[in-house]
């Protein structure tokens, strides 16, 4: 008997009451697994992540939550060719598991590496520069984003079922908040074996990534208005969730990736013996075969100009007819299995809804040649390509989620983008062109029905196929899209993150932002204790060190002499006549730079220190001019101390205000420097 798989809940292994359901193999039709929830208490898992997980990860900064994120990604790829080796019994091949366990190691590396990068090293991030909300500087505003005291939990889909978790989990866990994760019956047994490798490693804190493997039935009843539900799925459980009364009145967030009809456009300007064609015909055929066509981006609909369409039809299914299909074990296959003999049924009827409209050009839904295993007892099927009449309706409505694609033929490029528009909505679409005034047209028009949009030509496919092309998703770039796909915005660096966290409009006064936000705020209490700040270390060093320099003439001679060294020969700065006639300048006027370096020799200390180096400022602006002979003079305040938790220094933003001799503000922006955590003089 096949095993049956375990639930993590409440901090322990949960084994169902009763002998579960059988989950096949989807290669050989033998038992997989068995799979069941029955009695397990789902209102203990969430009291365990909100009680207890919540807790403690809410106490780690997001610096210390992007280190256990990257420890995890590592320990996964550790152990990936186990994962690999029980990924073939779900018919993936193994380019289909890279881009499933790969996939998702990677994002989970890449949202560590963003909220490193992105995030201060502390709970709260701040959205927005301060709003001023009184005359006098004392009453301001300041957006801030805060973790939630909830749990997220994941519904996932069939055809991911390592990258599916793993891509949501990432940015949820770097916004404070535990997860529970349900994965897709057909495919659990893959996130079961991934979620107990973590598990097993001990190096999230407990309670802040629990396993349903079952039914969820009841487990929305559990949640209240600080918990997320975030689904990926068909549009039919998608409006049963949304319908549920914790979603419709309890404030329960639901983001939801449903069916998604995406689109590959063939722009007008691509001619038979260019490149671009050769792209396009390549990306419909691996977006029809990786992972059997399983995907959530994978191309349904080919729009190519009608002039050209028996080219690309011929074209497409050529290519079509190299793809080997069978045990996908097998070096020599192309692609395997789909994830269960109900889903190639599925498949088959989507198929025949479309054949209303549409003539089958290649392929045979109900017959495939294959290798290495049997054609009935496991879920194969053959690649289909369709072809549609002139104003076929059943190619924008129905969504075969399978190695099935239906090509278009589009008079010119207003009629593509109707075409493209009638899918309401789609996760991602594509344009191949290599006219820039075809790939503005499109994109503009295609804009307002994606969540994301690739175009592709000669230029940019190398890099573009190393990146996963049409279908893969990327983690610094928003995944999800509007209309029928679901709406949702997940992944998006640190967009996806911030969406599990609340933004709150704080009033109050500048020392009271400083204290809650922890980074200084315009107007707030400074301090000079007469040592320098730059001779202090990170462990000494505080929100609102001070120094005031002395000022400095700003001499003609100055300004000459940075003219000639620098080249920069403006005439505001070199040539008096001119420079009077200029409204803005009256006259000769120092060089912005050359403010900004004559300060930075006001306020430096230029003895050996903790200071370890500058690397930037952020935004200059220059607002008053410094006329020959003025004099400036420079206040450098600590802004914000940001210590590096794998480096024994860490970084400081200093606020920096160039002020003339009326103290009228000249220049401001942020200084950022490299500081030793600990220095001894």
């Amino acid at each position: 008997m096949s095993p049956l798989l375990e639930s993590y809940a409440a901090g322990r292994w949960f084994r169902a009451t009763d002998e579960g359901r059988p989950v096949l193999d989807a290669v050989t039709g033998e038992g997989a697994a068995r799979i069941s929830s029955t009695g397990l208490d789902l209102r203990a898992m969430v009291a365990h992540a909100t009680q207890v997980g919540g807790p403690a990860l809410r106490a780690l900064t997001f610096h210390e939550r992007a280190g256990l994120l990257k420890a995890v990604a590592k320990h996964l790829g550790e152990h990936k060719e186990e994962l690999y080796e029980l990924s073939y019994r779900t018919g993936a091949t193994r380019r289909d598991s890279a881009v499933d366990i790969d996939g998702g190691i990677g994002t989970v590396f890449s949202i560590a590496s963003k909220g490193t990068r992105e995030l201060p090293n502390d709970t709260v991030v701040l959205d927005g520069g301060l709003e001023q909300l009184g005359r006098g500087g004392t009453f301001l505003g300041q957006h801030v984003w805060t973790s939630r005291p909830g749990v997220a939990v994941q519904v996932n889909a069939f055809n991911f079922p390592v990258w599916g978790f793993l891509e949501k989990l990432a940015p949820a866990f770097l916004a404070g908040s535990p997860t529970i994760v349900k994965p897709a019956a057909q495919t659990a047994y893959v996130t079961e074996l991934a979620v107990r490798r973590i598990v097993e490693s001990g190096l999230l804190p407990e309670g802040t990534l629990q396993l349903l493997c079952g039914s969820p039935t009841g487990l929305l009843d559990e949640l209240t208005v600080q918990d997320q539900v975030a689904f990926t799925g068909s549009a039919h459980t998608a409006g049963l969730l949304r319908n549920h009364t914790n979603v419709l009145h309890g404030g329960v967030q639901l983001t939801v990736e449903a069916d998604s009809l995406n689109c590959s456009v063939l722009g007008p300007d691509v001619a038979a013996d260019d490149p671009e064609l050769d792209l396009f015909v390549k990306a419909v055929v691996t977006e029809m075969t990786v992972k059997a066509g399983q995907k959530c981006t994978a191309i349904r609909r080919v729009l190519v100009p009608a002039a050209v369409a028996d080219t690309v039809t011929e074209a497409i299914a050529a290519r079509l007819a190299t793809i080997t299909v069978g045990d996908p074990r097998s070096d020599d296959v192309r692609m395997g299995a789909l994830v269960s003999l109900d889903q190639r049924e599925e498949v088959r009827k989507a198929v025949q809804s479309l054949r209303a409209s549409a003539d089958v050009v290649f392929g045979d839904p109900d017959r495939v040649d294959v290798v290495g295993a049997d054609h009935e007892r496991g879920a194969f099927m053959s690649p289909v390509l369709l072809r549609a009449a002139r104003g076929a309706v059943e190619p924008h409505d129905v969504e075969p989620f399978g190695p099935v694609a239906t090509l278009i033929a589009y008079d010119d490029l207003d009629d593509a983008v109707t075409l493209a528009a009638r899918g309401r909505g789609s996760l991602v679409g594509s344009l191949v062109t290599h006219d820039p005034d075809v790939a503005r047209k499109v994109v503009l028009g295609l804009a307002p029905w994606h969540g994301r949009i690739l175009v592709l030509d000669r230029d940019d496919a190398k890099e573009a196929g190393a990146a996963g092309g049409h279908g893969s998703p990327l983690p610094v770039l928003v995944h999800g899209g509007p209309g029928r796909a679901g709406g949702g915005e997940e992944l998006g660096g640190i967009r996806g993150v911030l969406h599990h966290m609340q933004r709150t409009a704080v009033q109050a006064s500048p020392d009271m932002l400083t204290a809650i936000t922890g980074r200084w705020t315009t107007g707030s209490r400074r301090t000079d204790d007469g040592v320098h700040p730059f001779r202090k270390s990170l462990a000494t060093l505080r929100v609102g060190d001070t120094i005031a320099s002395a000022p400095r003439q700003v001499t003609r001679a100055d300004i000459d002499h940075f003219a000639e060294f620098t080249g920069d020969t403006f005439y505001a700065h070199t040539d008096p006549e001119a420079a009077a006639a200029n409204p803005l300048f009256g006259g000769i006027v120092a060089h912005g730079y050359l403010v900004v370096s004559l300060a930075a020799g006001l306020f430096v200390d230029p003895d050996p220190g903790p200071v370890l180096a500058n690397f930037g400022v952020d935004h200059l602006r220059f607002l008053t001019p410094v006329k020959a002979d003025d004099t400036i003079a420079v206040t450098l305040t600590v802004k914000q101390v940001t210590p590096r938790t794998n480096a024994d220094y860490g970084e400081v933003r200093w606020d920096a205000v160039v002020a003339n001799g009326e103290g009228a503000p000249v220049a401001t922006y942020d200084v950022l420097t490299l500081v030793s955590k600990e220095w001894t003089d």
